[in-house]
């Protein structure tokens, strides 16, 4: 299964995610072609309700633990309520940060 579809199926599995965005950003990173190691998620969940930044966070991270240990090397994420969700219209930017090279390449 593509990192993609895993991560998607334990948002939706451990958070119950009602939405998602989940870009692969390898691409513009200093890493072999076709990787699956930055990613950029929206994650929208009830779950998320009565919690702070850092406990929404935590949250994604728990959730993805075991795909964090298999190969994602950068995860960007916002993490919202339905109520947050509809009161920024559907429209969330997540600019990641801009890669800084690693390798010297």
């Amino acid at each position: 299964m593509a990192m993609r579809e895993r991560i998607e199926e334990r948002l939706r599995e451990v958070l119950s995610a009602e939405r998602m965005l989940v870009v692969n950003e390898s691409d513009q990173h200093n890493v072999p072609a076709g990787s699956e190691t930055h990613w950029n998620v929206i994650v929208v969940a009830d779950a998320f309700s009565d919690q702070n930044t850092l406990a929404r966070h935590r949250a994604v991270y728990a959730a993805l633990a075991a795909e964090l240990d298999d190969g994602i090397h950068a995860l960007t994420m916002k993490a919202l309520t339905p109520e947050e969700w509809e009161a920024a219209g559907g429209e969330v930017a997540n600019p990641a940060p801009l890669c800084r090279g690693g390798s010297g390449r």
